[in-house]
């Protein structure tokens, strides 16, 4: 699983960087991106004649380029968005050239949003996916049964956060997340007029990068050992991870932000003995409890 996981990682930055390069102009050859990502020029070839086989692109000679009138028109979340479900085709339900194109779509930002690589089969739920799709287009509040209790809900996106699919939808006016293999029934509930959304939720759903949706913030400072502290200058690994510091053993500083504890502990554990908790000191004596009952 790992493996696959980081083989799909591996295509969807690469689709992802040739995406931005074509959408700033640049004309771009199969020899030329197999020799920058050290692959095979078949495998450009499959990138540029079948992953990307949807965007308008043409040709001069052996270079490849998109058409002056489509460029700048993808944003920086457009192709986040593809780079998240390049190669990895049970992500979405029906990831078919029609469903892409709707994705590079503006409108699609307002309805799908994609975080992390691990996933679960959509197709499982498409039906329900699909209900609160267009629900978030109408601007239409849902009902549905969650754990066995009736909620009555005002959909805005569908989250895919660490392989599972959530709804995120407010609730007594608090957004919150609900995992969506869970639910059962879904309804659009139509008697009442279309509701607004709330460019507050809309602002926290923008800048949020977990489901653990909180207006308080808590911060976490952690030290990074020097063996792994290129990893995390290289990528943001932590919750609205930020470099603090760099030490002059090669060691890190790294400021994290969450809103629960849940968020960072799985994660400092995967990375022990190479990741400590320095502050708050509470939360490094809960994991230190949490391994100390684990080894008991």
């Amino acid at each position: 699983m790992e493996q696959e996981s980081s083989k799909n990682e591996k295509i969807a930055y690469r689709l992802a960087d040739i995406l931005t390069s074509l959408n700033m102009g640049e004309k771009l050859t199969v020899k030329g991106l197999a020799e920058k990502y050290q692959t095979h020029a078949r495998t450009i070839s499959r990138d540029l004649n079948e992953r990307l086989a949807f965007l308008p692109l043409e040709q001069e000679g052996d270079r490849y380029f998109l058409p002056s009138a489509y460029l700048g028109k993808l944003n920086y979340q457009d192709i986040k968005n593809f780079a998240q479900i390049s190669g990895i085709s049970n992500l979405y339900p029906k990831l078919d050239k029609s469903f892409l194109r709707e994705i590079l779509d503006s409108r699609a930002n307002s309805v799908y949003s994609a975080k992390g690589y691990f996933f679960e089969d959509a197709s499982l739920f498409e039906s329900t996916l699909e209900v609160f799709k267009q629900a978030i287009k109408q601007r239409c509040e849902v009902a549905f049964l969650y754990k066995n209790e009736p909620r009555t809900v005002q959909p805005y996106r569908l989250v895919h956060h660490h392989g599972c699919w959530y709804l995120a939808a407010v609730s007594n006016g608090q957004l919150r997340a609900y995992r969506v293999s869970r639910i059962a029934n879904p309804k659009p509930y139509s008697e009442q007029e279309a509701f607004e959304f709330d460019k507050a939720i809309l602002k926290q759903l923008e800048n949020e990068e977990s489901i653990w949706f909180s207006q308080q913030k808590q911060e976490v400072v952690l030290s990074v050992h020097s063996e792994v502290a290129m990893h995390f200058e290289q990528r943001q690994l932590l919750p609205e991870q930020q470099v603090l510091k760099s030490l002059d053993d090669g060691s890190l500083l790294v400021l994290s932000k969450i809103s629960h504890a849940t968020q960072i502990l799985p994660l400092v554990r995967y990375w022990i003995p190479h990741l400590k908790i320095v502050n708050p000191q509470s939360l490094q004596q809960q994991l230190e409890k949490e391994l100390q009952g684990y080894l008991e």
